[in-house]
């Protein structure tokens, strides 16, 4: 049989996914597959080209590899540009003089930078950011530049930012609009993403329209604005849109929009019913789509109808979710609320740097579309409320909560109430109802899933939500549903915490080889590191640990908005000398640092740069001063009233027992943070039942409250038992918390864990008073090992030259960070342009 031949102008991430669809379908070698790039390279990852910047190569980019199309018989030209299209002889001819005959001509020419016709845009170490090659040119001028500017500030103009950024050039961004990212964010939402990029050493100039681009004075340009403000720098980079790459169809008589844009049907189909233009270079119902996702689907269209059978594409959702230097960032539907009559819910907290709002119908009953900036948790749950009209809960701001409890408040029943029609990864178009299909087919886990589905082995965002689907399936199949912590470990969070336990596994490799496989990834590793702290207590910045802590856990202090580190000593139970203030107040002054007593009852030192923590931490060690663990997953405080020391009502001595609590439990690693308090009196001072163990003396001894919580979403502790001594409300702590370090998820806080816990504070009663699985001796004993090997992780380390090598700016060089800018307010130095952060509480607009 004849073989039928396609021709695929173009081989960027759409030209590629159209041909790797149409290898699917080709197993008996009906079609013939030619395709051409202007690159040196096949198809690589555009989506991800600021991992260049990061320590990618080009190869770790690649999406495909000429091996790869030589195994499935597709013919490829690569430097190599189509110069005409014969529509009438079916045939299209290259700058080489090359003729190829198609039977199927697929035009995926993809987009180009737009460069604003601004005078002097053409001099050298002027950029655009698209290819490959862009970047070795960016890289190049980079080494040669102390400054740099981007000029566009959407996603792709913060993606070259954030290139710029970690060439370690000054970089800038500049934006014509009055905020960043302004198709996919509202006001507020744009402004806290300036904020967040700012902190982060980026300058960020609104509202700018340059004129021209002439000589500078102190740096290799000047960019001259429309309002009479300059800006030096020594390099740019243009990155203010796209417009689709028309010009080749445009000759050769394909029917282009009126501004731009390659024109096709339903189909994919241009007005040469053998052609078809898919990605961005096609204009569908006037609409150019700058996502890869809607080319993806477009190529899928393609493929079906070019093999005879039935699909249609009928548009995309824009809605998208990603980092942008460091910062999570979505946008659902109709962001900017510009349907008639749309109310809308926003959640803004500028201390932790959170911004939310959604957007709801006139009459409250469906979601339009959300904005999220700091916190992107609940995307997955409100992307899919909108594109599948699911309806909302009686107060639609419970969905400005994040996590559970969003859906636990909302009262949705999560996957079960998605139509089997949901989409649930857009790069490769699977639905609920295919997840399903492939579950009953006998997949039961993600390796198997993604091998037949394809889900989740695109850019990955949807792999939490697929699972849940695929979990959902095999609970109601009857399936023991596989919960394997990841891919490396065909175990659950808390079989490996029982495995480490029981076989006295001291670290990470040591389990990777006796029960995982492969290297590990971001999931385990901290996962593991968490179960192993909390069993041994090793000293986290031993080399065997090093890989599996994160930031404030190598550095062993918060890092802070601006990139520096605060300083928490222990100050147990709030109480402190006057000689120890005295040394906080000299350290303070000494190194200019931002001085808070916080909630917690402790003293929080703001400012210190990395350079300076060893120093600080000399000083305080040498006085007395302990680490507080503020920047662990383990207790922080122990809150305490004055109590019957010096309170006329107190009955008992809160202070002291407060701080034996504290000094018992200092150090003490676990799934999540802990928080502890001891009130004197049933007046309740210290606020002991919003704490994960809260403690409250009576007249009969101590009551004991357990799983409470002060954060996003309160939770009021339970009352576990009455009428304690300290002996046996002692045991009664040892054993909750061990029982929660063995059974938690990792950064599940104690509330949701016992919300989670089947059976409740009932069984949780069984399992620590009544000793009903017979484990009760056992962990007290882990406890006490646990607690047995605490050491002061900063006095460890400032006395190992070793270690103190790393608290550097720079690996080879003393400089420290001159780019830090701070005001005075209030006595104290803050952070620059955040003097006036607040928190605003959810407000409803119509």
């Amino acid at each position: 049989m004849e073989k039928k031949r396609i021709v695929v102008i173009g081989n960027g991430m759409v030209g590629h996914r159209f041909i790797e669809e149409l290898c699917d379908k080709n197993a008996e070698g009906t079609f013939e597959i030619t395709t051409f790039s202007e690159e040196p390279r096949l198809a690589y990852d555009r989506v991800q080209l600021s991992g260049y910047f990061s320590g990618k190569s080009a190869d770790d980019l690649m999406l495909t590899s000429e091996e790869a199309y030589d195994e499935k018989g597709v013919h490829y030209f690569l430097n190599e540009k189509v110069t005409a299209i014969r529509a009438e002889n079916h045939c299209v001819v290259t700058d080489k003089g090359r003729e190829v005959f198609y039977d199927k001509l697929v035009v995926a020419t993809g987009s180009y930078p737009f460069v604003p016709p601004i005078e002097g845009n053409d001099q050298p170490h002027c950029h655009v950011y698209r290819t490959i090659e862009d970047l070795e040119a960016i890289e190049a001028s980079g080494k040669q530049s102390q400054s740099g500017v981007v000029i566009g500030g959407g996603l792709l103009g913060l993606e070259a930012a954030n290139a710029l950024k970690c060439m370690g050039v000054d970089t800038h961004v500049v934006e014509f609009a009055p905020r960043l990212m302004a198709v996919q964010l509202d006001e507020g939402g744009g402004e806290l993403l300036k904020e967040k990029i700012e902190s982060l050493g980026v300058k960020v100039h609104t509202e700018k329209a340059t004129k021209c681009i002439t000589a500078g004075s102190t740096s290799r340009y000047k960019l001259m604005f429309a309002d009479g403000s300059e800006l030096e720098t020594d390099m740019i980079v243009f990155s203010a849109g796209i417009r689709p790459q028309d010009e080749l169809a445009r000759e050769f008589g394909l029917e282009i929009g009126e501004r731009g844009g390659i024109v096709i049907n339903d189909q994919c189909q241009t007005n040469e019913e053998d052609v078809y233009a898919i990605g961005e270079c096609a204009l569908w119902q006037g609409k150019i789509f700058g996502l890869v996702a809607p080319g993806y689907q477009m190529a899928k269209v393609a493929v079906a109808n070019i093999c005879g059978e039935e699909a249609a594409f009928k548009g995309a959702d824009m809605s998208t979710k990603l980092k942008l230097l460091g910062v999570d960032v979505a946008s659902i539907g109709d962001a900017q609320g510009n349907t008639p009559g749309a109310q809308s819910y926003t959640y803004a907290d500028s201390v932790e740097q959170i911004y939310k709002r959604i957007i709801v119908s006139e009459d409250g009953t469906k979601l339009l579309g959300a904005v999220l900036v700091g916190d992107t948790e609940s995307y997955p749950t409100l992307l899919q409320t909108m594109l599948n009209d699911m309806p909302l809960p009686e107060y639609p701001s419970v969905l400005l909560l994040s996590g559970d409890a969003a859906s636990s408040d909302s009262g949705a029943a999560g996957v079960a109430n998605l139509p089997d029609e949901a989409q649930i990864c857009s790069c490769y178009d699977v639905t609920k109802a295919d997840i399903k299909s492939a579950v009953v087919a006998g997949c039961t886990n993600m390796a198997d899933l993604k091998a037949e589905t394809k889900a989740s082995s695109g850019c990955g965002g949807c792999s939490a939500l697929a699972k849940q689907v695929m979990d959902a399936e095999l609970a109601a199949l009857g399936h023991e549903v596989n919960n394997n912590l990841c891919e490396h470990f065909h175990y659950t969070r808390q079989e490996l915490a029982d495995i480490v336990r029981i076989k006295k596994i001291k670290t990470f490799d040591e389990l990777l080889d006796s029960h995982g496989e492969g290297l590990g990834c971001d999931v385990c590793k901290p996962a593991v590191g968490s179960i192993l702290a909390s069993f041994w207590n090793d000293y986290v910045l031993k080399e065997e640990h090093m890989g599996l802590q994160d930031t404030n856990d190598i550095y062993l202090g918060n890092m802070q908005k601006d990139g520096t580190y605060s300083v928490v000593p222990r100050v147990a139970g709030g109480e402190i000398t006057p000689d120890k203030l005295i040394v906080l107040g000299q350290v303070a002054k000494q190194f200019d640092l931002y001085t808070k007593v916080t909630g917690g009852q402790r003293i929080d030192l703001f400012g210190a740069q990395l350079h300076e923590l060893p120093e600080i931490w000399r000083i305080l060690v040498d006085a007395g001063f302990e680490t507080g663990h503020a920047y662990g997953k383990s207790v922080r405080t122990v809150k305490s009233c004055v109590g019957s020391t010096w309170c006329r009502y107190g009955v008992d001595d809160s202070v002291g027992f407060a701080i034996d609590i504290e000094n018992r439990y200092k150090g003490l690693r676990s799934p999540h943070k802990l928080k502890f308090a001891v009130s004197g009196c049933t007046r309740e001072c210290a606020e002991a039942q919003s704490k994960d163990i809260g403690i409250i003396a009576t007249e009969n001894g101590w009551n004991l409250y357990v799983c409470g919580n002060g954060g996003m979403r309160p939770r009021h502790a339970d009352l576990f038992a009455s009428d304690l001594d300290s002996e046996t409300l002692i045991k009664y702590i040892d054993r909750v918390l061990m029982f929660y370090i063995r059974t938690a998820d990792r950064l599940q806080r104690t509330s949701v864990w016992l919300e989670n816990l089947e059976g409740g504070l009932d069984y949780l009663r069984q399992v620590v008073i009544e000793d009903k699985l017979n484990i009760g001796e056992e962990l007290e004993a882990e406890m006490a090992a646990s607690l047995g090997n605490y050491q002061c992780e900063w006095k460890t380390t400032i006395e190992s030259p070793e270690k103190l090598k790393r608290f550097k700016h720079f690996v080879n060089s003393e400089a420290q960070d001159e780019s830090l800018k701070y005001q005075t307010v209030r006595g104290q130095r803050i952070p620059a342009e955040l003097a006036s952060q607040s928190i605003d509480i959810v407000t409803l607009e119509s």
